[in-house]
């Protein structure tokens, strides 16, 4: 009994962190969330959502895709990710190397 109460009151804290980190999003989310958001990549994603006992940056529940971004924080949940079925794409570039934009020359950043 009490090691479900632990369970329920981390849940609830990971709840309310994933809440407030939706409000105070890094300028690395907030500048991927802008491109992304409306399904304008063909797939609707979520920001910072609880999967288990972690909180994923960006998720598309449809795609079973998780996007992480702002690097060490993350390290470990891919293998976590993974026993979920959701795949996890790692990008160190540019956002816009990330989605394939291409500059005024036309070759792809």
């Amino acid at each position: 009994m009490r090691k479900q109460l632990q369970q329920l009151k981390r849940q609830s804290l990971l709840e309310e962190r994933a809440h407030a980190m939706r409000h105070q999003p890094t300028p690395s989310e907030a500048k991927l969330f802008e491109a992304i958001r409306g399904g304008r990549l063909g797939v609707a994603f979520k920001r910072q959502v609880r999967i288990g006992g972690f909180i994923v940056d960006f998720l598309a529940p449809a795609a079973k895709l998780v996007v992480e971004v702002d690097g060490g924080s993350h390290a470990g949940r891919g293998a976590y990710s993974d026993t979920l079925g959701h795949g996890i794409r790692k990008h160190s570039g540019s956002l816009s190397g990330a989605l394939g934009h291409r500059n005024r020359s036309g070759a792809t950043n």
